[in-house]
Formats: C-alpha cells, structure tokens, sequence
C-alpha cells in the first residue's frame, strides 16, 4: 500500500516593516483676530507702564551711578560714591529707624481699628449705611488737605483743640501737639488713622461679606462661641483681604511723606525725618540728584524685599 507523503507547510507571508509614523510638525501660531485684540486692549496699559515707570527707573539707575547735580546734569560715572554718600549722612540711620518705628505704629493701631469697624458694621443694623459712610468719608479727603487741616487744629495758637482742653480744665496753657518728637509722632498716627481707617475698613468689610453665612451658622449649631467663630473662621477666611490690606499700609507707611512735610518739616530737631524726606532734602535742598537716586533705589530694594517676604508667608499659611 503507497503511503502518500504529507503536504508541506504552507510558509508563513513575509511582513514589511512597519515604517515609522513621525508626529506633525507643530505649525507655527498664526495671528488670530482675538490675539490681536487682546494685544490691542493690552498695548496702552503696556506703553503707560513703560514711558512711567521703566524709562524712569532706568533713569534713576543711571543717576545713582552718576555725579549729577540738579543744576548742571550728568558729570559722569562716579560709582560708588553716591551710596557711600547716602549711608554715611547723619541721618540715614535716624531715618531708618523713625521710619520703622512709624511703620509698626501705624499698621498696628490702623489694622486693628479697620477690623473692628469692619465688624462693628458688617451687619444690617440699624444706621449701618449711615456710619459706614461717615467712617469712609475722612478717606475722600486728600492727604495734602488733611494734614493742612490738622496742622491747623494743632496750633497752640490758633487751634481750636489748645482751646478746648483749656475751657475744660485739663491744661493751664496752650497744648503744642508738635512740640516735641513724641507728641510729633503720635499727633501724626492719629492723622493718618483718621484718614485711612475708613478706607481699610471697606476693604475689610467687602472681605467679611464674602464669607457664607452658612458657615457661622453650622459653626453655632455645634456650640462655637464668637472668640472660636472669630478665630477659626472670620480670620483665616478674611486672610486675603488683611494682606492687601497689611501690603497697602506698610508700603504707604515707609513711603510717608506729606503729613510729616506739612506737619512736622522734619521736627523738632530732625526727629521725624522719614527716608522719603531724606530724599528731598538730598535732590531739592542740596541740589545732588545722585545721592538722591541712590536714596531712592535703597528704598525700592527694601519694598521689594518685603513684599517678597509678605507674599511667601501668606502663601505658607495658606499651604498649611
């Protein structure tokens, strides 16, 4: 019997190989109508800020490197002398201080007294609108005409505040507000936080309104008392607004200026010198805009410098 031999396997078809498939190349940005229009609403607030301030600060860069009387222009690079000059006048170190010193007054009894306002009105109680409007209306006022005004209300001669605490019996003469660098500080604290408080307190107060009411009324149910409900809640959800807050007050603090001009010129005995008026001094009275300009350019450092340490601790608090 013939045994038929088995067919062979069929062979397996050859595979090409695969070629390899390359990602598009990414077409560049075209110019879309909405680009343009952004750039177009985004232009004039761009040249505002470069005509306004780079151009300026470039300018007061050169300054500070540069012997540059007010009178006669620039002398030529003189580097580092305007900032030995700066550092070594009798009162750059005072300044400083009394600066600080001003700044830390003011930001604490400022703040403190916003917050309390913002509080006492944050409610719709009777004659809120009323005295919301009265606590803000000092604001409107602009800080030239409120320090004329209390220079006015100081003079031990012409003031009417010497008069009035004679007629009452708690001085025997004329008070002088400014008569002394303590009485000079204060007088002018009590200026600024009657200006700025209602300004600060709106600013608090836009802040408690945007916390739920749900929220205090969840924590009430569980048993909470106001100091917990003013801990735990209204403070750490209003930290936002006390930041921009704190950032408006130190920054407008160290940069002071018109209330101690108008009020003090600097006295009695150069105790209320603030670094702003350092500057003047340097650029208006002693006519040496480069002395000046390094002034002012220890000044934006120091801005800097704390906002950036401002900034980096609320973002910590907020991470914890």
């Amino acid at each position: 019997m013939q045994v038929k031999a088995a067919d062979p396997a069929p062979a397996e078809p050859r595979t090409r190989p695969q070629r390899r498939v390359h990602p598009p190349r990414p077409t560049p940005p075209r110019w879309r109508p909405r680009t343009l229009k952004g750039l177009a609403y985004a232009a004039p607030t761009a040249v505002f800020v470069a005509v306004f301030f780079l151009l300026p600060l470039l300018l007061v860069g050169q300054m500070s490197l540069s012997d540059w009387p007010l009178l006669a222009g620039d002398r030529g690079v003189n580097a580092p002398e305007n900032y030995t000059d700066a550092t070594d006048s009798t009162l750059f170190w005072p300044a400083i201080r009394f600066t600080l010193l001003y700044t830390v007054i003011v930001t604490v009894v400022l703040l403190g007294l916003a917050l309390g306002l913002a509080l006492l009105v944050q409610e719709a109680r009777p004659a809120a609108g009323f005295f919301r409007t009265v606590y803000f209306l000092p604001g409107a006022l602009g800080l030239a005409s409120a320090s004329l005004l209390f220079w006015g209300l100081y003079s031990p001669t012409t003031g009417p505040l010497s008069r009035i605490l004679e007629k009452l019996g708690l001085v025997n003469d004329p008070v002088s507000f400014l008569g002394t660098p303590t009485a000079a500080l204060l007088s002018t604290v009590f200026l600024i936080v009657w200006k700025f408080a209602g300004f600060y307190m709106l600013i608090l107060l836009v802040g408690l309104q945007r916390i739920p009411h749900e929220v205090y009324e969840a924590a009430r149910m569980d048993g909470a008392s106001r100091g917990q409900i003013f801990r735990r809640i209204t403070l750490p959800l209003l930290r936002p607004s006390l930041a921009l807050t704190l950032l408006l007050c130190v920054t407008g603090s160290l940069l002071a200026f018109d209330q101690f001009f108008i009020l003090t010129k600097g006295g009695p005995d150069n105790s209320t010198v603030t670094v702003v008026q350092l500057i003047y001094r340097e650029a208006f009275q002693r006519l040496d805009l480069g002395t000046a300009a390094a002034l002012s350019i220890i000044v934006l450092a120091v801005l800097l410098l704390l906002n950036a340490l401002q900034f980096r601790g609320l973002r910590r608090a907020d991470e914890s």
